[in-house]
């Protein structure tokens, strides 16, 4: 398993707009793309404008699809929203008691 790890930063008094339409807007397109299996989005609680989006794919090449073929969509959706691009990091899962992934074992 791979994910894509989403570091945005929200302008001031925005965050819960930008958790609505990934919710509302981004979740829909993901939900369409082959390989797509979850997406989590963590807003913190120390930097209240700072969130995290990850979403979680069967393979890297899946990611890489919607990467190419749809995210640009998702960065004008948000670009009213945010203060600078957001920041995109990849990793392939190690463990993950959701999804019963053994340490070791994601690939």
């Amino acid at each position: 398993m791979f994910t894509r790890i989403v570091e945005i930063t929200a302008k001031q008094g925005k965050t819960k707009e930008v958790a609505e339409t990934i919710q509302e807007k981004v979740l829909p397109i993901l939900k369409k793309q082959p390989g797509f299996v979850d997406e989590i989005v963590l807003v913190s609680t120390a930097e209240t404008n700072r969130i995290l989006g990850m979403s979680f794919w069967n393979a890297p090449e899946d990611a890489e699809l919607y990467r190419r073929d749809h995210y640009p969509k998702v960065e004008e959706l948000l670009r009213p929203l945010v203060e600078t691009t957001p920041k995109v990091d990849t990793f392939d899962v190690d463990a993950s008691t959701t999804h019963k992934i053994a340490l070791g074992k994601a690939a």
